[in-house]
């Protein structure tokens, strides 16, 4: 096996050069739960009217095996690096990317870390701002000095946003996710209380397939909505016994799988086709729903500057020689912010974040990096196996982001 030779210091891992204590099994699966549940659970129910609610179901449980496979397959591929072939520490996915293909393979993972987070945070502007418009009641009011109300809520947050960024250490930023995470759980569980009150109260007509025609879209939101496999190998790292942490990864999937079933399943059988493309603006008028999508918006406005981070990380790292740089953060938050202006559909974006970098760091490089690793001692049972999940990944992006393409730009097409 031809292999990049290196040192521990030639490994980058800024973020993780003082290591953790190791983690229980229980304080793994809390992790695991805080890593891959997000702001994507919110576009399911709009998912489940388009493809129809035993087809979605079908399509989450499988996307989540998938998903579980290829992060196994990225732990077998760092723990074989690290036993046999006798590598230092391998904490991350670009970690793994230079150990098997270099250089090379360490900026293909920076590409689509750095794509797919700053689609995350785009997404997070159209949830507040769509939110925003949904709660002010200014769907249908009139521009103000030339700005459309979508307009406004998002230049709202820029100044705040640049603020938050300028802040050099994620540390300083860890609170904020544990706030996240109570809110995302609190938000949740009102929602799906409510949704049970709707649909006996309303109940709709349901379809339970909606078709090939919607299959790629689907497919895009449910692996948005369980992308956590950039974490995998940090909390591998820290787990205290690692013999079992594949039992706890598979656990925490099924769990999040029904999680995210039951959410997705309640709110389109609450709506109906009326489901909306964030289950939130469903939510009839009151205190309670008022707050929840306000704590939603402050979770994801505190949750911004976390998922950038990784960028400032990798921009910096490349063009600044890792040193900190105010004005190039600054660029970036502006540059996410105008391009969550031309999208008009938080579920849409959804689909094509999923179908594009989603994919390929999901399924296409776990392959790519387990099939260069073990090629020579599986033979061609690693090239069947390895092979069809990197060609059904390529099959899928290339499809998937054409079509939610041309759904974001040509709707009624």
């Amino acid at each position: 096996m031809d292999f990049i030779e290196t040192t521990s210091s030639q490994l980058h891992t800024p973020l993780l050069s003082n290591q953790p204590p190791l983690s229980s099994k229980s304080k793994t699966f809390a992790n695991l739960f805080i890593a891959i549940v997000g702001a994507g659970v919110l576009g399911l129910p709009y998912t489940f009217m388009k493809t129809g609610w035993i087809m979605g179901l079908l399509m989450l449980f499988s996307v989540a095996f998938l998903i579980y496979h290829c992060m196994m397959l990225l732990i077998y591929t760092r723990r074989r690096l690290e036993s046999v072939v006798g590598f230092p520490k391998i904490n991350s996915f670009g970690d793994l990317g230079y150990a098997t293909s270099g250089h090379y393979g360490r900026l293909c993972i920076d590409i689509m870390v750095f794509l797919m987070q700053c689609g995350f945070c785009v997404g997070y502007l159209i949830f507040i701002s769509t939110t925003l418009i949904h709660l002010s009641d200014s769907t249908n009011s009139s521009s103000l000095l030339g700005f459309s109300p979508k307009a406004l809520f998002i230049w709202a947050c820029f100044p705040f946003q640049l603020g938050l960024s300028a802040i050099p250490s994620l540390t300083h930023l860890a609170p904020l996710s544990i706030f996240a995470d109570v809110v995302d759980l609190g938000a949740m569980g009102v929602v799906m209380i409510e949704d049970v009150f709707v649909f006996l109260e309303n109940r709709p007509p349901l379809k339970t397939f909606g078709g090939l025609s919607v299959f790629l879209y689907g497919l895009g939101v449910a692996v948005y909505a369980f992308e956590g496999i950039g974490m995998v190998l940090p909390l591998e790292s820290e787990a205290k016994d690692k013999d079992k942490f594949g039992r706890v990864l598979g656990l925490g999937m099924f769990l999040i799988s029904l999680l995210y079933g039951g959410f997705a399943g309640l709110g389109y059988f609450a709506f109906g086709e009326a489901t909306q493309g964030i289950i939130t603006t469903n939510l009839g008028q009151g205190m309670i729903t008022a707050l929840v999508q306000l704590g939603l918006c402050v979770n994801l406005f505190f949750t911004f500057p976390l998922m950038m981070n990784p960028v400032y990380e990798i921009v910096e790292r490349r063009f600044c020689n890792s040193k900190y740089c105010l004005w190039l953060r600054w660029l970036l938050v502006l540059v996410v912010s105008l391009v969550a202006f031309s999208v008009p559909n938080f579920a849409d974006f959804l689909s094509l974040v999923g179908s594009s970098v989603c994919v390929i760091l999901s399924f296409v490089f776990p392959a790519l990096f387990h099939f260069l690793v073990f090629k020579d001692e599986l033979g061609w049972k690693c090239l069947v196996f390895d092979g069809a999940i990197m060609v059904f990944g390529i099959v899928v992006a290339v499809l998937g982001t054409w079509s939610c393409l041309m759904d974001i730009f040509y709707p009624t097409a």
